[in-house]
């Protein structure tokens, strides 16, 4: 597929896609309904649909015959931050908005050793949309970031216990960037709701991933799975529209670079059918955090206070961290499945106003219809509960609050 059509269709799954993270950091971890439902866990290693294809590429060999998946899930957060500070006490409600996040996926064998499949999702993104007048603008204002990954990947089944699989990804990135004079008004003369600086752009970025799945016998399995870091290298157009965020004149628009890093992420899921009707899935997912260090706009026109050739710098605090999960599945019948499944996943950077991470505790439940022998449907929900906690941000306190909840919808098809 040529660059252009690439960027083609991954702008068309972008263009349905509002961007919203609810798994630590800015990770997106909603790539199935059948997933949803148990907590994404044993995802690495379940293999029940090609959704297995955003985790594991060793899990192909798993599929005797060529099968797709589509998916669509909605994100329904409600979180709240109030500005605690003696003189200016401020709340912002929903400032994380809906989101609809799509994926596609496609297996097909090649003989009995070979297999190759697609994927086309979404592993990261973020949005917060503050009010315009929020006091502190020149911090929260409105953020987004949207990823779409497109994934080729092929797998080997190199004997009875062993399947190794790898693939290259292609990543196209749009962000936005908007803040606002916020308390700076009344010295600036101008209205809180004003903007102070806009930064926008898309890119390429490019990796791989790799995965392993050891099927013990046909009842238990386990995977391991990496995908590498991306770097997405944004040139956008950066305007400073007071003058005095960059010191540049007032309304100049300048080509900014800026580097967004997407985390490399390892995970290790097991898959035990314990008895006809009852199976378990685990799964420990790491990600490198740590790699995360700054938001940097630069061009040498801009003169901020962060220095010469700076027009933007926002420093984070990031570490690696992990999402440990663990989920069942009941077969109640030729026709319906269960599940359910429960996760923990650990806060992964200091809370800020952009992106006011904090632990969160995943509680799912599920289903599948088999419509027929070649056509089944998924159905997932998720209570998201996340912790609450108060976080500094230029010399201000804040408290943020929230949850989510999380519906999908998928439907497999068997050739």
């Amino acid at each position: 597929m040529s660059q252009k059509l690439l960027k083609t269709a991954i702008a068309i799954a972008v263009a349905c896609t509002s961007s919203l993270a609810w798994s630590a950091g800015y990770q997106v971890s909603e790539h199935s309904a059948s997933g949803l439902g148990r907590a994404f866990a044993g995802e690495a290693a379940t293999a029940d649909n090609a959704s297995v294809l955003s985790r594991n590429p060793a899990a192909m060999t798993v599929f005797d015959r060529a099968t797709t998946s589509g998916v669509i899930s909605f994100v329904d957060p409600n979180v709240d931050v109030s500005h605690t500070g003696p003189s200016r006490e401020q709340s912002a409600k929903d400032v994380a908005p809906y989101a609809i996040v799509p994926a596609s996926y496609y297996i097909s064998p090649i003989n009995d050793q070979f297999s190759w499949g697609v994927a086309l999702f979404t592993g990261y993104g973020v949005a917060t949309d503050y009010p315009d007048d929020f006091n502190q603008g020149s911090s929260a204002g409105d953020t987004s970031l949207v990823s779409v990954t497109f994934n080729p990947n092929i797998a080997w089944k190199a004997n009875d216990h062993w399947s190794l699989g790898a693939g290259l990804s292609a990543v196209y990135g749009i962000a936005e960037l908007n803040r606002h004079v916020g308390i700076l008004a009344v010295p600036l003369q101008r209205n809180p709701s004003d903007k102070l600086i806009t930064m926008e752009g898309d890119t390429f970025g490019f990796g791989w991933n790799v995965g392993a799945l050891y099927e013990l016998d046909s009842n238990n399995r386990f995977g391991f799975a990496y995908r590498s870091e991306v770097t997405l290298d944004f040139e956008g157009d950066f305007t400073d529209h007071t003058g005095i965020a960059a010191r540049l004149p007032p309304g100049t628009t300048v080509k900014g670079d800026l580097e967004a890093v997407l985390p490399a992420t390892f995970e290790f899921s097991g898959f035990h059918q314990v008895d006809p009707e009852w199976a378990v899935h685990y799964s420990v997912l790491w990600t490198e955090w740590s790699q995360f260090k700054e938001l940097r706009a630069t061009n040498p026109r801009c003169n901020s206070s962060d220095g010469a050739g700076i027009c933007f710098l926002k420093e984070e605090h990031y570490e690696n961290a992990l999402r440990w999960s663990l989920g069942v599945t009941h077969h109640l019948n030729d026709q319906w499945l269960v599940r359910a499944g429960f996760a923990f996943d650990e806060q992964a950077g200091e809370a800020t106003l952009s992106i006011p991470d904090t632990d969160r505790y995943w509680y799912s439940i599920g289903a599948t219809y088999q419509y027929s022998s070649d056509l089944s449907f998924d159905a997932g929900f998720t209570l998201i509960d996340s912790k609450s906690g108060t976080f500094s941000e230029d010399g201000e306190n804040f408290d943020s609050s929230g949850n989510a909840l999380i519906y999908a919808m998928q439907a497999n098809y068997t050739f």
